[in-house]
């Protein structure tokens, strides 16, 4: 099969790379620590490995993002390129100069002010004093530092740290820039000015490697990426591709937590009564609710669910006595605690609770017409009438209960409305 990079340089090559780093390296500070590894029982080395035998190419004169979860061995990558690591198994193969920005401060000693780390910096990437000299404004006018680039750098800030680094390793003229988060330091106006670098190193055909869990800088910055998840690339190719695999399984992950948390909020809330400053249960019966789900088109327990999507709400109750005019409602707020919606069988009613005993009760909403995101979900019942505070639950499950919406496509605002756009001009008639 033909990769559609087979006709393009690479400047980089992983083949069949593995790393791996020891859970518990064996530290000796004193001569009794050494004698009870002597004497006592043998403990065997465990390894995190982020990467197992990973095959990728980076094209030459592209820029290729790098996503996936925390973990996932998207710095280690970047490491290896730079050689600030080695593999344990496999080859990397690297064509031209690289400079990196990696994790803060580093390739910085903190006692050197910045001037001395500049040339240092350029020691490191086997550039001579004189050509860093000549380099020298350039770093210092885009780094912006004023004063400070005579203060020894363990005295600044993330911020600082941050200009100056992008500041070096975009003058050095490296042919593979990397990329580890670090826009995410930068003030708006600095995080502009990289933006602007970076564009100009583009169009001068670099080679450039990001690694950022801002997916939104990934699709506007990068033309291939590659997914990372449980030491393997899971998916390498066009970024909007890649982006919209990695966010579908983001969102069956989701799906996932939901449904197990959801399945023991009542459980958990016993638990959590005492700490949580907002009580999630209250009410004194006669009504209490044992369980509340949302179902899916399919009507399977689900808690995530697509725009306009039908569902349903289901709770389950147990009465201890004869309701004549039971109330149950449904809310639903956005996480900043916006209320969107609700509906009660106030509005809607229902026929009385006879006797005492179990029961369910729907709610069927044609479409979940909320926008992507993450929401709260309350149910509540009531044993008579409480307009207009209702201030006299007989068992209200307050947020206990999230759910989320997803969609492939961005919708802006709060809700969905379906609606059909038409188009009269003289042309077209």
């Amino acid at each position: 099969m033909t990769s559609e990079l087979d006709a393009v340089p690479v400047a980089v090559r992983f083949s069949a790379v593995s790393k791996r780093f020891p859970l518990n390296p064996e530290r000796h500070r004193t001569y009794l620590d050494l004698l009870r590894r002597m004497v006592g029982r043998r403990r065997y080395p465990e390894f995190f490995w982020p990467l197992k035998s990973v095959s990728i190419e980076i094209p030459r004169s592209r820029t290729v993002g790098i996503i996936g979860e925390n973990g996932a061995g998207k710095s280690t990558v970047l490491k290896l390129i730079s050689r600030v690591i080695e593999p344990t198994e496999g080859t990397v193969h690297v064509t031209g100069r690289v400079a990196a920005l990696l994790e803060l401060g580093a390739g910085f000693h903190p006692e050197l002010t910045g001037r001395e780390n500049i040339y240092l910096n350029g020691s490191l990437l086997g550039i001579k004093r004189s050509e860093m000299a000549r380099m020298y404004d350039a770093v210092t006018h885009f780094a912006d530092i004023g004063p400070f680039i005579d203060v020894p750098v363990k005295n600044y800030s993330s911020g600082m740290y941050a200009r100056l680094g992008f500041a070096i390793a975009i003058n050095v003229n490296p042919d593979i820039l990397l990329i580890d988060e670090v826009l995410a330091v930068g003030d708006e106006e600095f995080q502009r000015r990289c933006l602007d670098a970076i564009r100009n190193l583009q169009a001068h055909g670099k080679t450039i490697v990001i690694v950022s869990h801002s997916l939104a800088l990934v699709k506007d910055l990068c033309d291939y990426t590659i997914w990372l998840h449980d030491s393997q690339v899971q998916a390498a190719g066009d970024t909007d591709a890649t982006v919209r695999d990695y966010l579908r399984w983001v969102a069956q992950q989701g799906a996932l937590r939901l449904l197990a948390g959801n399945a023991d909020a009542l459980d958990k809330d016993a638990a959590e009564e005492q700490i949580s400053a907002r009580p999630r249960r209250y009410g004194k019966g006669p009504i209490r609710l044992t369980r509340v789900r949302m179902l899916n088109a399919t009507r399977e327990v689900a808690w995530s669910f697509a725009p306009q999507e039908p569902v349903a709400i289901e709770i389950d109750y147990d009465a201890s006595e004869p309701v004549a005019q039971p109330i149950f409602s449904v809310l639903v707020h956005k996480l900043d605690g916006q209320y969107l919606w609700a509906s009660n069988t106030m509005d809607h009613p229902i026929p009385p609770i006879g006797t005492e005993g179990r029961g369910t009760v729907r709610v069927e909403l044609a479409g979940m017409n909320l926008t992507a995101g993450h929401y709260h979900l309350s149910a509540a019942a009531y044993a008579r009438p409480d307009p207009p505070y209702w201030t006299d639950p007989s068992d209200y499950h307050d947020w206990l209960y999230d759910f989320q919406v997803v969609s492939d496509t961005e919708i802006h605002g709060d809700i969905v409305i379906p609606s059909q756009w038409q188009h009269s001009s003289p042309e077209a008639r």
